[in-house]
């Protein structure tokens, strides 16, 4: 059974999704893919271990803290090639950033292929379904562009200064877009 429950966050409300052990899900209300992988039936329940748990993670990290992501008890539904590429944005450190080159770079590596799209990573980044925790905010263009945030690039900007990350080489593309 699968159960969700809303969090009202500083830059909006996010929905959670998750069995008894496992979050499964966190979208902002109206970012693009919003509950892609929640199944149909789902029971509210906002006492649940794992809810409470990701809220207290939530609370502490629009304080501005750095948590660590190892420990939570994460589940995102998602093919092969999307759960590489969500492994290595768990990697990326707080306040940092990474481009959807160096993530395939890094795959091609991982599977011993010469090379991967920069453009397969970034769908696979767009359609993260834990967003926030699993950091897909911190990956940028290979020019510093801020691109691809399903959740906004506003939102996007936002959770990097939240973090304090150094801003200096990132812009707003001149055509808005998220994957």
């Amino acid at each position: 059974m699968f159960y969700f429950t809303y969090y009202l966050s500083p830059l909006g409300k996010l929905l959670l999704v998750g069995d008894e052990a496992h979050l499964t899900g966190v979208w902002f209300e109206k970012q693009k893919y919003y509950a892609s992988t929640a199944p149909e039936q789902m029971l509210k329940n906002d006492d649940l271990p794992i809810f409470t748990e990701i809220k207290k993670w939530l609370d502490a990290y629009f304080r501005g803290q750095q948590l660590p992501i190892a420990d939570l008890p994460l589940a995102p539904q998602g093919s092969e090639f999307r759960q590489m590429v969500w492994q290595i944005l768990c990697q990326i450190p707080y306040g940092k950033v990474m481009t959807y080159g160096e993530i395939a770079r890094k795959i091609a590596q991982q599977t011993s292929k010469s090379t991967i799209s920069a453009q397969a990573v970034g769908g696979a980044v767009g359609h993260n379904p834990i967003s926030i925790i699993i950091p897909c905010h911190r990956v940028v263009g290979s020019n510093g562009s801020l691109t691809g945030y399903a959740g906004g690039l506003e939102t996007k900007l936002k959770l990097l200064k939240l973090e304090n990350a150094d801003l200096s080489r990132l812009f707003y593309p001149k055509k808005r877009s998220c994957l």
